[in-house]
C-alpha cells in the first residue's frame, strides 16, 4: 500500500474549512477534495461527541440507580436492563476506537482509501458508513473469509 501523508491532502486544503449549508460530497469533485474531507471530518467528530456523551449518560445512570431493591422481580428486571446497557457501552468503546482511527485516517492523508487495496473506498460507501476502512470489493473478501473460518 503506498504510504499518504497530510501533504498529500488536497492542495490548499484548509482544516475546518466553510462548507454550504446541506452540503453533501458529490462524485463531480475530485475524489477526496478538500470539501469532502472536511464533510466526513464533521461528521465523524459529530459521531464521536455523540458516542461519549450517550457512554456518560449510560455510566451515569448506572451510578444513579437504587442498589438495595427488595423486590426480586424489579432486582432481576433492573439487572437485565444494565446488562444491557453495558452491552450498548461495550459497542459503543469498540465504535469509538473506530471513530478515532478513522480521525487519524484524515489526518494522515491515508481517509478514503482501501487498507487492503489502496483504492478509493467510494463517497456512496463513506456516507453511508464514514468508519469504512475497505472498498466493497475487499470488504467482501474479508466477510467471506470470516464466514469460512467460522464454519470451518
Amino acid at each position: 500500500m503506498a504510504e499518504r501523508s497530510i501533504n498529500d491532502l488536497p492542495e490548499g486544503y484548509t482544516p475546518k474549512l466553510n462548507l454550504p449549508d446541506g452540503y453533501v460530497p458529490s462524485e463531480k469533485e475530485d475524489y477526496m477534495c478538500d470539501k469532502h474531507i472536511e464533510y466526513f471530518r464533521r461528521r465523524i467528530e459529530q459521531w464521536k461527541e455523540d458516542l461519549l456523551k450517550e457512554s456518560s449518560e449510560t455510566i451515569a445512570n448506572l451510578r444513579s440507580e437504587a442498589r438495595d431493591i427488595s423486590d426480586e422481580a424489579e432486582r432481576a428486571s433492573r439487572e437485565t436492563e444494565n446488562t444491557f446497557e453495558l452491552r450498548t457501552r461495550d459497542r459503543y468503546r469498540k465504535l469509538l476506537k473506530k471513530v478515532n482511527k478513522a480521525l487519524d485516517r484524515i489526518q494522515s492523508g491515508d481517509y478514503g482509501y482501501c487498507e487492503e487495496t489502496d483504492e478509493e473506498i467510494g463517497l456512496p460507501r463513506l456516507i453511508a458508513r464514514p468508519i469504512a476502512t475497505l472498498c466493497i470489493d475487499a470488504q467482501e473478501r474479508w466477510e467471506l473469509k470470516q464466514k469460512i473460518t467460522r464454519e470451518g
